[in-house]
């Protein structure tokens, strides 16, 4: 701006006589105030130039008409930069009134130099609202992504109470039951310890109803979701189930399930499920091979496959693991996804025994 105000000044001393060439410093000056200064009213400035450059001469103001016509056309007001085109040219024409087709051969350049400068502000403009767009589609992407994790975090949070509220309730119902059953004799028993039992019969009712109660709500099924609830041995159901599918799947256990907790057991439940899943969708017709080992010091699964074609018309969310990987470092475990080479893939899990299995195990 500061190198338009100097060039306008100086045509206007090399080629202006008088006051003219005052005239057009003073407007020069004021121009490139209002200009930079846009907040007192967006017109002022074009205005104020197309004035300028009409009274005083198309050729000492045009750089600095031009720059304020090309912001007009780059915020979306190319009819207010025309408009202020045909003032200009009509005021200068109407005090020099041109009188050969060579006088208004300079109007003629102006008007064409002018107008490309209102092209490029649409140009750019339109550049920058683009660009702008993007960025917040961007931006609007990676919230979602976001929100999608949580979701699926929250899912297989959800997930695990609903497993943890079987696995409670099943035992809290035998506690209740046996109680119970030792309660109904309690003639053959101190009263002190009848009443224990019928107090512990009656807290491990209430405690049963009142989970029920507070986890009711993670029964309810999601549309389009596979509800069901690993049990003990399941997996060897789930690689029956692939094998029926279609899927190449070879299976490998090591170690005894029930030795390791229940959350262990579901984990791994979920890691085969979500693995021979992924094998399904991504390589379809290779060869899976899944393997358990509940041996201490950790539970670990290794699900590998070979390359393959992805199956037609599969739709990948592509949180399933998200939710996998909240699920394992709940547990203090630990996954891991990615190539093994040759085009072939690769999911490892493992999930560390508690203290007092590991010392139990590692002494029996």
């Amino acid at each position: 701006m500061l190198l338009l105000t100097v060039y306008s000044g100086y045509d206007a001393v090399v080629f202006a006589t008088g006051m003219r060439s005052v005239a057009v410093g003073i407007a020069s000056v004021a121009g490139a105030v209002l200009l930079l200064r846009r907040r007192f009213h967006w017109l002022l400035a074009p205005l104020f130039l197309t004035a300028a450059t009409g009274l005083l001469g198309e050729s000492f103001l045009l750089p600095l008409l031009c720059v304020a016509l090309f912001d007009l056309a780059a915020d979306r007001r190319a009819g207010t930069a025309v408009s202020c085109i045909l003032a200009s040219l009509g005021i200068n024409a109407i005090l020099t009134t041109p009188s050969s087709l060579e006088d208004a051969s300079p109007y003629l350049a102006s008007a064409l130099f002018m107008m490309g400068c209102v092209l490029g502000g649409l140009w750019r403009g339109s550049r920058r609202r683009a660009v702008q767009l993007l960025a917040d589609q961007v931006e609007h992407l990676k919230v979602e992504a976001s929100l999608r994790e949580e979701a699926a975090r929250i899912r297989e949070r959800a997930r695990i109470a609903a497993e943890m509220h079987d696995v409670l309730a099943h035992r809290l119902s035998l506690i209740a039951l046996h109680t119970g059953v030792l309660a109904a004799r309690s003639d053959d028993l101190p009263d002190r310890v009848a009443d224990r039992l019928r107090l512990l019969r009656t807290v491990s009712t209430e405690a049963l109803t009142d989970l029920r109660e507070v986890l009711y709500a993670l029964h309810a099924p999601e549309p389009g979701t596979d509800q069901r609830r690993p049990a003990i041995g399941q997996v060897n159901d789930l690689v029956d189930e692939g094998r029926t599918a279609g899927q190449r799947i070879g299976l490998l256990v090591e170690g005894t399930p029930e030795m390791v907790p229940t959350t262990h057991r579901f984990a791994v439940y979920r890691v085969v499920q979500e693995a021979l899943t992924n094998a399904r969708k991504h390589a379809d017709g290779a060869t899976v091979t899944v393997r358990v080992d509940y041996r201490p010091p950790a539970t670990s699964v290794e699900v590998a496959n070979t390359g393959g074609q992805p199956a037609p018309g599969a739709i990948d969310s592509g949180y399933g693991l998200v939710g996998l990987r909240e699920r394992l470092t709940a547990l203090g475990g630990r996954l891991q996804v990615g190539p093994a080479g040759g085009g072939s893939w690769r999911l490892t899990a493992e999930l560390p025994h508690p203290v007092d299995i590991a010392e139990d195990r590692s002494t029996a």
